[in-house]
């Protein structure tokens, strides 16, 4: 079993160190995650430079490049030996609802899948790694699971773990996205030379976070395990939209 690991906050952050630890125990780690913080990278890829691995003091190897050209350099070029499970993480705060689609943790491991891995993103819910033990014991389950029992085909999972202590854990449980409001307005600032700056505002609050979303399994100290799917298809407006294109004609 070889194991590959990567993450959105860089190969220093604490979070990639517990759970490369955690995963030796099912076999052989590698880790390949960037040099510095990409969180928000989402699925960008590097196409206008060349992208680096070097190695770390500590093992890890690290790419000048986002969460993406991590996984994507490992498996396709730099591994001798594909991976047999990509796992990302453990991410500095939640990945839930919309956050999934900017999120460098989820576009690591969705990386992995797109090339045909089983793969798993691993989140924190609160800043600050408090209770990281309790993310590592639930990543060793849900992986533990996926080696005694995989799925049909390799899947892409998303999970979201409350920061509390292991024996607060209430479980885990199958949850979908939940929805947020509009994200806030960005914050403007002046530079020393007196231009615009503009940060980008935090994200919207809560919107569907009723029962059976992620947002619900975190408040009420579950781990949220939600199944994601790449196909951006919207069904649902197929007659519309075909209405509106005779329209054209």
């Amino acid at each position: 079993m070889h194991i590959l690991v990567s993450n959105d906050d860089g190969y220093f952050s604490p979070g990639i160190a517990a759970l490369a630890q955690a995963m030796a125990e099912f076999g052989q780690v590698t880790v390949v995650a960037p040099e510095a913080d990409r969180s928000g990278a989402s699925n960008s890829l590097t196409l206008d430079r060349p992208l680096y691995v070097r190695q770390s003091a500590s093992g890890f190897y690290y790419v000048n490049g986002t969460p993406t050209d991590c996984v994507h350099v490992a498996v396709t070029g730099f591994l001798k030996q594909r991976p047999d499970l990509v796992v990302s993480g453990i991410n500095n705060s939640q990945n839930v609802a919309e956050d999934t689609l900017y999120s460098g943790t989820v576009a690591a491991a969705m990386e992995g899948y797109l090339l045909g891995i089983p793969s798993v993103a691993f989140s924190l819910a609160d800043r600050g790694f408090d209770h990281l033990e309790t993310a590592v014991m639930v990543a060793k389950r849900v992986v533990h699971g996926l080696l005694k029992q995989p799925f049909s085909e390799p899947r892409l999972l998303n999970v979201n773990i409350p920061s509390v202590m292991p024996s607060d854990l209430k479980g885990l449980v199958l949850s979908r996205l939940g929805r947020r409001h509009f994200a806030q307005p960005v914050v403007t600032a002046s530079s020393p030379r007196g231009e615009t700056m503009y940060w980008v505002g935090p994200p919207g609050g809560q919107r569907d976070a009723g029962p059976g979303t992620d947002f619900h399994a975190l408040a009420n100290g579950y781990a949220s395990v939600t199944p994601l799917r790449v196909d951006l298809g919207d069904d649902q407006a197929t007659d519309e939209v075909g209405a509106w294109l005779n329209g054209l004609h």
